[in-house]
């Protein structure tokens, strides 16, 4: 009886010690309440930098970033959508072709898995969609290389390419100059934004043949000089938003049918009077669709502005400092409660609270990045 006893008393203390180590693990310091979250920079590598950086943040601070793959101007990066593998464009040419690169995701660290060619020189944008299909925007060769990744990270050579044609009305116009390649979401078509030409290229991809479906596809074309880079598409409702990088504005468009879309109204990202130079960058709408934010490059700010849900016009709210020098890119934390910005020029992250109520920013934190150019949350 004394050894049962003696037994039954070892048992007890171990659930206790079990017990106290799972409270212990709820309130360590990582779980005290302060979300974590991790993030990968694209970066140019024409200076200091190496390649892909890994960052975290932990409630208002930013952990200094680590290298995680050495690679040549990883200038654009995208997750696969289910969150293990990333890829990354090379803004190198290779016999006139740019590259593309797959990395398996292991926490904050990268294995490189392939290699590809994008079919065009100087890739700065790339897309993935749930099919796996990828596209990358060549901006020095004017088109849209289509590839294709694996559940194993393996990508396919290219596929097809979409070749613009055309020029604008602007130096910066000489040619056509493909800036980002869109997957509308829950539909079966994509969007390629051209700076060069003004337009907006809208088409499909042909699952049976893997190639997209048409050599000449529905256009629209933006106000002369606009030269639209990215777009945002409302979660909501059947608007898009364009970020025009040489006329400084966002243009709302609204579809008319499944063919058909049309301008509503344009406003820029700009102080009433700014004269100096300026470009804009890149654009994210907040998860709910009540807020819409815009990068200046040259008056380096963020726009603010509130979206109505009836008609989707925007209302200016703020224009607030990044804090540093060529905010290239900026994403918003999953949870929509940061936003984090990557100024090029002067080797900066700099993070801001937004407040989800009234979407305004508030500076929390900074670290030092080497020409960061991209974000990717996880």
């Amino acid at each position: 009886m004394k050894n049962i006893k003696s037994e039954n008393q070892i048992i007890l203390l171990y659930l206790f010690i079990l017990l106290m180590s799972g409270c212990q693990h709820v309130t360590s310091p990582n779980e005290s309440g302060k979300s974590e979250n991790h993030f990968f920079v694209g970066t140019y590598t024409d200076s200091t930098s190496l390649g892909i950086y890994a960052g975290t943040l932990k409630g208002d601070s930013i952990f200094p970033l680590k290298l995680t793959a050495q690679t040549v101007n990883p200038s654009y990066l995208a997750l696969s959508p289910d969150k293990h593998h990333l890829l990354a464009v090379n803004e190198i040419n290779q016999n006139g072709s740019g590259t593309i690169e797959s990395y398996k995701v292991l926490g904050d660290s990268l294995l490189f898995v392939a290699r590809s060619t994008t079919g065009g020189a100087h890739p700065c944008f790339v897309s993935v969609n749930r099919d796996g299909y990828v596209m990358a925007a060549n901006y020095t060769g004017g088109n849209v290389g289509l590839l294709k990744i694996d559940q194993a990270g393996t990508l396919s050579p290219l596929l097809d390419i979409q070749q613009h044609i055309g020029h604008g009305v602007t130096p910066r116009q000489e040619a056509p100059h493909a800036h980002s390649a869109w997957f509308v979401p829950n539909e079966n078509e994509v969007i390629s934004v051209d700076l060069g030409t003004d337009e907006l290229l809208f088409s499909s991809i042909d699952t049976v043949t893997q190639k997209f479906t048409s050599p000449d596809p529905r256009k629209y074309h933006m106000k002369s000089g606009d030269g639209p880079r990215h777009l945002a598409f409302h979660p909501t409702h059947s608007w898009i938003y364009v970020i025009n990088e040489l006329s400084c504005t966002v243009t709302q468009l609204q579809k008319i049918n499944q063919n058909t879309y049309q301008k509503v109204r344009s406003v820029s990202t700009l102080p009433d009077g700014y004269q100096k130079p300026n470009t804009c960058a890149d654009i994210h709408i907040s998860a709910n669709g009540k807020f819409l934010y815009a990068s200046n490059r040259g008056h380096n700010s963020i726009a603010i502005y509130q979206i109505d849900d009836l008609d989707g016009s925007l209302t200016l709210l703020d224009i607030q400092s990044t804090r540093g020098d060529g905010p290239r890119n900026f994403a918003l934390t999953r949870d929509g409660s940061q936003l984090l910005v990557a100024n090029q020029h002067s080797d900066n992250l700099v993070l801001f609270h937004r407040n989800q109520e009234t979407g305004l920013l508030t500076f929390v934190s900074e670290v030092k990045a080497p020409n960061p150019v991209c974000i990717l949350f996880l």
